[in-house]
């Protein structure tokens, strides 16, 4: 069986990027569902690591450490210019001290060249941090989305359980945020520790030791700005942690909040045909309004944290540039420190006291980018189950190889369970030769979509093989045929290119299926999901079939939007345009069974639904022992043949 590729994700270099090992993280069970949910979320940022810190490895991206080290280079020349500004802060205001005229002139010309250097290493910083966050999150996104959209895992994650809502949100916004924040948390880091470093150097150097009076004690406080800066920033830091605790938490239910009531509102773009024609405004409305106010709460309950943190944090800005001045005031005062020296040291001060801060103004956007990981780990993790099981790792899976002779398809005691490994089908072998067509019937339930999917590889969980002749195409039809945004002329394409077939070839096959009248408008770029009927989009399936001519065509309920009429056009060109193409159908109209040569029936049973029959609709010579493995042991009777 071929599929049209995924289109294979490489990175700056042109090396694919690899995805990386999975890991299982087996929970205890002597410890209760609270704590393994817990290890879970703590293990999500580690399983957020694993993917992300490929950017800088092999593979990634190609300037990855080039743009690192030169920003660590830019943050080390903007602290010398910065420590060259506080030691201008100094001379200036000792020359104003002094009243000296020609001095105060000097240092005015020298003030300009360091505040333009400061400013050029600021751009040129903001240039270099925001590069490696492009790059870093289209890397990311380039291995997220490759891995998204293989084997089919887009449509598999709608059939397995776990965290993995809205993976389009997660993928477009989780993803920026979890990739924005880390570079310039690394980077603020790394600045407030160098300047941290460098001016407590200062505040030590300026402020000496203070000598209190307690009693008839004395006390010596060597480095006495430091141990305040130090205590202050203390103070500062713990407040935000204890005020700012459910900070994680909240932001975390406010993105799902988001990404729910996102969700909602497309599902009414999506089907507001039928919503239309049901007259549901006021039921969506009322769904609408819930999310909506699921929102509003959690954007509530984020707001009173953002006032407690601005509590703390405005605080602290408008309190650290004074306590240096009070501090150094009785030095002044005896003239034992400078107006110079009491500025430089109100200046560095303020500078420790952000660095040491740093946690106290960052702390809101560091719970949003925890949250935000968090949740693009969570998909990362499903994807990660979903290749587990891909690999049989544990897990029941379907497997797929070539069949031997003629054969077209071949199923060996195949069975299909969900993914918990409860039971769909049983255990059943079928062999389907070039050319027949095969109608899969039974009642509502009994996993006939299911084994078509399974047929088809989009369907992994179960036993048993499914085989396919070497080198034949397949192509599914499904009830709702997907109609892609753009031209009609690239919607028959679908999913081959619109420039693979000349207008006449698509002029033909629009005549042949009965959308004659839409010839006219094949360039024209319009929302053909939404004008199009649920008729003509299956008809319009039915061109694409024409176009591709695959060996193998699965139908699921492929015409059940036509008349009676239609169905038997539509049937009825396939067998006169595909005489060759191997058919297996999944239907409930009996009328179907003329364009078909089998019939094989699935009934409900206990423990997954069984084939109970396989009749030829049109006798054939050649082999036809295709009944499951619960025959076996049985006497097998002569399949019923049709007069």
């Amino acid at each position: 069986m071929n599929k049209p590729p995924i289109q294979e994700v490489t990175s700056e270099t042109g090396a694919p990027v690899e995805a990386p090992p999975p890991e299982i993280l087996e929970a205890d069970p002597a410890i209760s569902p609270e704590e393994a949910e817990q290890i879970r979320r703590d293990y999500l940022l580690t399983r957020f690591a694993i993917s992300a810190r490929g950017f800088w490895g092999k593979g990634g991206g190609r300037l990855a450490w080039v743009l690192t080290l030169s920003l660590l280079a830019l943050i080390v020349l903007q602290i010398t210019f910065q420590y060259g500004i506080n030691v201008w802060n100094r001379a200036i205001f000792d020359a104003i001290e002094k009243k000296d005229a020609a001095r105060v002139f000097y240092l005015t010309g020298v003030f300009f060249p360091l505040a333009i250097g400061s400013v050029v290493l600021g751009v040129t910083q903001v240039f270099t941090r925001m590069s490696i966050q492009r790059r870093w999150r289209a890397w990311l996104t380039n291995s997220v989305v490759s891995r998204w959209l293989t084997n089919g895992r887009y449509y598999q994650l709608n059939l397995v359980s776990g965290d993995h809502q809205n993976p389009e949100y997660r993928i477009a916004e989780d993803l920026r945020v979890a990739t924005d924040a880390p570079v310039d948390f690394a980077a603020g880091v790394t600045q407030a520790f160098l300047s941290a470093a460098t001016f407590i150097v200062v505040l030590w150097t300026i402020g000496g030791a203070m000598t209190l009076s307690v009693g008839s004690a004395t006390v010596t406080i060597p480095g006495f700005l430091v141990v305040a800066a130090v205590i202050y920033a203390a103070v500062a830091s713990g407040s935000m942690i204890v005020i700012g605790r459910h900070f994680v938490s909240v932001s975390e239910a406010k993105n799902q909040a988001e990404a729910e009531y996102r969700y909602t509102l497309t599902r009414v773009r999506e089907n507001g045909e039928s919503i239309a024609l049901l007259g549901g405004e006021e039921e969506e409305r009322s769904g609408i309004d819930k999310s909506f106010t699921g929102v509003l709460r959690q954007w509530a309950r984020l707001c009173g944290q953002h006032m407690r943190t601005t509590i703390v944090s405005q605080g602290s800005n408008l309190i650290a540039p004074v306590i240096p001045i009070l501090l150094c005031a009785p030095k002044f005062l005896e003239g034992s420190m400078s107006l110079g020296q009491v500025m430089q040291a109100a200046s560095a001060f303020t500078i420790v006291q952000h660095a040491f801060g740093w946690l106290v103004d960052n702390y809101p956007r560091l719970a949003e980018w925890n949250a935000g990981a968090r949740r693009i780990a969570s998909l990362m993790m499903s994807l990660d189950g979903l290749e587990r099981a891909e690999s049989g790792d544990g897990v029941n899976r379907i497997k797929r190889g070539e069949t031997e002779g003629n054969a077209m398809l071949r199923l060996n005691d195949l069975s299909v369970t969900l993914d918990d490994g409860t039971a769909v089908v049983g255990q059943s072998e079928i062999l389907i030769e070039p050319g027949e067509r095969v109608l899969v019937s039974g009642e509502s339930g009994t996993g006939k979509s299911t084994l078509v999917r399974a047929i088809a590889g989009l369907w992994p969980w179960g036993g048993g093989s499914v085989d396919f002749h070497a080198d034949r195409r397949m192509f599914m039809l499904p009830q709702k045929p997907y109609i892609p945004s753009g031209t009609l002329r690239r919607a028959v394409a679908y999913p081959g290119a619109a420039e693979d077939w000349t207008m006449e070839q698509m002029g033909d096959v629009l005549d042949k299926v009965g959308l004659a009248h839409l010839k006219e408008k094949i360039e024209e770029d319009s929302p053909w999901d939404q004008t199009l009927s649920g008729g003509e989009k299956q008809r319009l399936a039915f061109a694409r079939l024409l176009l591709h001519r695959p060996d193998i065509i699965v139908l699921d309920e492929a015409t059940s939007a036509l008349d009676a009429k239609g169905q038997d056009n539509m049937m009825g060109l396939l067998n006169e345009e595909l005489k060759d193409a191997t058919i297996i159908s999944v239907a409930h109209r009996p009328e179907l069974e003329a364009f078909h040569s089998r019939k094989i029936t699935l009934e409900r049973r206990k423990g997954g639904a069984k084939l109970v029959s396989d009749v030829e609709l049109i006798p054939r010579s050649g082999r036809r022992l295709l009944l499951g493995r619960w025959l076996r042991g049985r006497t097998v009777h002569p399949p019923t043949r049709a007069a």
